[in-house]
C-alpha cells in the first residue's frame, strides 16, 4: 500500500524499499541468504547498488525490514503517546496499536523474513543485535516520559515482561502456521497480557 500523503520522493523511496524486501525474501526463500548478492537483488528489479544501500546498510537490514518497521513505529508512540495507568497496560496498547497499523504487506514479509533469520546464524545475531539496541532505546524513552530512573528495576521488568509477550506470540504464530493476518498475531499478543496474572500465580510442588 502506498502511502498518498507522502511527497512524491518519499512515496518512491518506499515503493523502492518495499520492492527490494519482496524481491529479497523471495530470493532468499529460494537460494538461501549467503548464495543471494545485493547485486542479485538490484538486478532482479532494475535499481542500482547505489540506491540500494541508500536505503539500507546491509542485506540483513533487507530481511529484518518488517520487524523494524514495527518497532520503529512502536518507539516513535511511546515517545509520543500520553502515558496514564499501569504501565504493562499501556504497553500493550501500543504494542497492539503498532501491529495494527501495518500496511497490508506486512504480515507476510514479518513471517517470511523470520523463517529465513531463523536458519541464517548472520541475521539471528543481527536481529539480537537490534532487539538489544530497540530495548535501550524504549527504555530511555519510558524514563524520560514517567520520570523514572532507566535502570529503575521495575520499569526495566514492565518492559521485559511487555517483550516476552511479544516473542512468546510472534514464536507461536510461527510454529502453529497461522495465517499472514496481524490480527492473528494481535490475539496471540492479548492472549499473552491475560494470562500473565495466572502465570506469575502459578504454584510448583
Amino acid at each position: 500500500m502506498t502511502r498518498t500523503d507522502l511527497p512524491l520522493r518519499e512515496r518512491k523511496k518506499l515503493r523502492n524499499r518495499r520492492l527490494l524486501v519482496d524481491t529479497a525474501i523471495e530470493l532468499f526463500g529460494e537460494h538461501g541468504f549467503d548464495e543471494v548478492t545485493v547485486e542479485d537483488l538490484v538486478g532482479r528489479v532494475e535499481l542500482s547498488p547505489r540506491t540500494f544501500f541508500r536505503l539500507f546498510d546491509s542485506k540483513e537490514d533487507v530481511v529484518l525490514e518488517p520487524v523494524q518497521r514495527l518497532w520503529g513505529t512502536f518507539t516513535a508512540t511511546i515517545g509520543s503517546c500520553e502515558l496514564r495507568g499501569p504501565l504493562v497496560a499501556t504497553l500493550e496498547r501500543v504494542l497492539v496499536g503498532a501491529i495494527e497499523s501495518m500496511d497490508d504487506d506486512w504480515a507476510g514479509q514479518f513471517l517470511a523474513g523470520r523463517r529465513i533469520a531463523e536458519r541464517t546464524p548472520a541475521l539471528a545475531a543481527r536481529e539480537l543485535r537490534f532487539c538489544a539496541d530497540t530495548t535501550v532505546a524504549i527504555g530511555a524513552l519510558l524514563a524520560g516520559r514517567t520520570g523514572l530512573d532507566a535502570t529503575d528495576l521495575r520499569l526495566r521488568l514492565a518492559l521485559e515482561v511487555m517483550l516476552a509477550v511479544w516473542h512468546t506470540a510472534n514464536q507461536d504464530w510461527a510454529v502453529a502456521a497461522g495465517p499472514a493476518d496481524p490480527e492473528w498475531l494481535v490475539g496471540l499478543v492479548r492472549d499473552g497480557f491475560a494470562a500473565l496474572p495466572e502465570a506469575l500465580g502459578l504454584t510448583v510442588g
